[in-house]
């Protein structure tokens, strides 16, 4: 489905002159940093905090659903925006009472297998301890942003092929490695998807490839020529006129799919931007997670009768404050 809206020529922007309530709820109620691979993380280049992949789990207090989703943030390979297209995402499905784990993974100068480890280590371990969250392993989905939309997507197309040049099930593994890193459904916002061709966001492939990168690999992590009908279901949202990421990338993911005969839709809205997340101060892209409420709610995520989404509202920080980890800027 594409969804169409009319070009607005001037945003509406809301400064932060104080920290949403939302915000100082979620950061409260925030665990400890989950990390990876507490003994160290494989192909780490040190020891500090930037070395240390870790996701943080969002648990509702009243539950609506045994689904949950991995939350992960763009920044192209360069960043983490941990904020609004993290925390600020889980706080809104946990208000629905949904379960999130945002993820904090490995970027530049880390490159290509670690980031993409990253990803299946998280969707692993929150699979080996679904029982201590209260989830079911197998309603396990992923909403990535952006060059977080790659990652995502890349688990969505390359978890289940054991020829596939990432390290998929690393040597000397705990039992957690063991499980599937595939996820049960995509949400897939500005995404990333292509690193060859002439729609590749050449910032993300750069950071996640290095100098002179392999031309097999840039073709095999071109998401749109490893959908089959295994891919799982997908949601996309982006906007026409994107000034970063083409939005060509979301279409040629969305023409995959479709003659795969994957359950997909899309929401494209005639408007430039890119990164906005839940975009709650622009008005004509405001909408678009009500959409993808409707969509979950269809897919039987969330149930009909699940609590309301909040309101939209203006964007957290990209980074919080007094947080540290890989991703931050």
């Amino acid at each position: 489905m594409i969804h169409r809206v009319l070009r607005l020529s001037i945003l509406l922007s809301i400064p932060f002159f104080a920290t949403p309530f939302s915000m100082l709820r979620a950061q409260t109620a925030l665990s400890q940093p989950i990390y990876l691979w507490p003994n160290g993380a494989p192909g780490a280049l040190g020891n500090s905090e930037t070395d240390k992949p870790r996701m943080y789990a969002f648990l509702p207090k009243k539950r609506s659903t045994s689904a949950s989703i991995l939350v992960i943030p763009g920044g192209g390979y360069r960043g983490v925006t941990l904020g609004w297209e993290g925390f600020q995402v889980a706080e809104w499905l946990n208000q629905q009472g949904m379960p999130a784990f945002v993820l904090d993974y490995r970027i530049n100068p880390n490159h290509y297998p670690a980031e993409i480890d990253d990803g299946r280590r998280a969707m692993r371990l929150i699979r080996a301890h679904a029982a201590e969250y209260g989830i079911d392993p197998a309603r396990l989905g992923v909403w990535g942003f952006s060059a977080g939309g790659h990652l995502a997507s890349s688990l969505g197309t390359h978890c289940e092929d054991v020829t596939t040049s990432a390290t998929n099930v690393p040597p000397n593994s705990d039992p957690a490695d063991q499980l599937s890193c595939k996820p049960a459904f995509m949400v897939l916002a500005y995404p990333v998807i292509a690193m060859e061709g002439p729609i590749v966001h050449t910032g993300s492939r750069d950071n996640l490839f290095g100098p002179n990168p392999d031309p097999k690999l840039l073709h095999e992590y071109s998401n749109q020529l490893a959908v089959t009908a295994d891919t799982p279901p997908t949601f996309l949202f982006a906007t026409t006129n994107d000034p970063t990421v083409p939005v060509e990338n979301s279409l040629e993911f969305y023409r995959a799919l479709i003659r795969a005969h994957v359950p997909a839709e899309m929401h494209l809205f005639d408007y430039s931007d890119h990164g906005c997340g839940l975009c709650g101060s622009i008005l004509p892209l405001r909408v678009w997670p009500s959409l993808l409420r409707t969509w979950l709610i269809d897919h039987s995520y969330l149930p009909p009768d699940a609590p309301p989404a909040p309101a939209p509202e203006p964007n957290w920080p990209g980074w919080p404050k007094g947080f540290t980890g890989p991703g931050q800027p």
